[in-house]
């Protein structure tokens, strides 16, 4: 209501938490309860996931990566010779460009650098 001319205290709003049917004082925050896994703790994940694909023998090591034209029809029929459906990549520290940008438009294939691995692909 106005601040003047009623004779009563100046608030705000009618839903202002001191009154009845306002808002809350203090409601509900949004927090992030997330917390980071220790380096060593992830490498060791890393470490026992490419383990378990070597065991079972669905990782196949490739020594080069590399294409003379950026050509997603070539890759795909590499891939289709392999038997590949979907496959996580790993490159060197360097990725060829080629490579990257004929595997890009290929679902269900990643292409990551050496420090881009993680368990979750």
């Amino acid at each position: 209501y106005k601040q003047k001319g009623t004779g009563r205290a100046r608030h705000h709003s009618a839903r202002a938490p001191q009154f009845r049917g306002g808002g809350k004082a203090h409601g509900p925050v949004v927090r992030s309860h997330e917390h980071d896994l220790p380096k060593k703790v992830r490498a060791l994940g890393l470490k026992h996931a490419l383990s378990a694909k070597a065991k079972s023998a669905s990782i196949i090591i490739v020594d080069e990566l590399k294409l003379t034209e950026a050509k997603t029809k070539a890759l795909v029929a590499n891939f289709e010779t392999l038997g590949l459906t979907n496959a996580l990549v790993i490159g060197g520290a360097e990725l060829d460009q080629n490579f990257k940008l004929a595997a890009t438009n290929i679902p269900n294939i990643d292409v990551l650098p050496i420090q881009g691995i993680n368990v979750y692909d």
